[in-house]
């Protein structure tokens, strides 16, 4: 699941930045992911789907270290990271926003985003505290406030902001418009495309199918913990059995 046009340049071969084979997890004795396949170039959004219970989430929590009960070979530029624990996937470039947004309640919005500061793997710096105030500006009316004291869609733009400032080769987002008023969903989203449109990779998690699909270039379609559908984003809107899998 590769893409000629990315942050590399259309026609070449981006860089993989997530490779996983035969990806399988467990909770307990519940077998949840069942030989997953999958791949996230380098400038590449990928839309994962499926109804609700159906493995995404622990997809998404097996390809950054957070399920110890996992088998399969997960690769990270290249580099064998099976069994790599979430801090170590964080260092190689990896940012993730989870689906309960992961703010320090008792920290305040400026110290939730610069304790997250670091430079991107190639020394990049262009996610500024100064640029994400910019790019969200009730954070920047909010500067002083707790994590806690903030609404649910000020949350959401902090943990994104957040993972912005870690200046990141890819961003997970899980469920980052779930339970949010329609203006701060429709913010949310401009903000997905303005990452995606800056060459940062995307693995993006939301219940509007249509959405995410506008918005990656590769998708792919859970159930019962399998791959039952991928392609292109244009091929899998497409298919006349996205409808059976996601129960629209």
């Amino acid at each position: 699941m590769t893409s000629t046009d990315s942050a590399t340049g259309r026609g070449a071969s981006p860089q993989l930045i997530v490779e996983a084979r035969g990806l399988h997890a467990w909770y307990g004795s519940s077998h949840v992911l069942h030989g997953i396949d999958l791949q996230v170039a380098a400038g590449q959004t990928l839309g994962l789907l499926g109804r609700n219970g159906m493995g995404k989430s622990t997809l998404i929590r097996s390809l950054l270290g957070h399920v110890a009960q996992r088998s399969g070979s997960i690769t990270l530029f290249g580099q064998d990271a099976s069994r790599f624990a979430p801090h170590q996937v964080a260092r190689l470039g990896l940012a993730y926003v989870p689906e309960g947004r992961g703010v320090f309640a008792n920290l305040s919005v400026r110290e939730n985003l610069v304790m997250a500061a670091r430079r991107g793997r190639d020394g990049r710096n262009d996610w500024t505290l100064e640029r994400v105030l910019d790019r969200f500006g009730r954070l920047k009316e909010r500067l002083s406030n707790l994590g806690g004291q903030l609404s649910g869609g000020e949350q959401q733009m902090l943990a994104i902001g957040r993972a912005l400032m870690t200046h990141p080769e890819l961003i997970v987002l899980d469920e980052a418009t779930e339970g949010l008023a329609p203006m701060i969903v429709t913010e949310i989203w401009r903000v997905i495309a303005e990452i995606r449109a800056s060459g940062i990779a995307t693995l993006i998690v939301d219940r509007d199918y249509r959405k995410v699909l506008k918005h990656s270039d590769q998708a792919l379609v859970l159930q019962k913990g399998q791959v039952v559908l991928q392609g292109t984003a244009a091929e899998v809107a497409q298919s006349p059995a996205l409808a059976n899998y996601l129960g629209v």
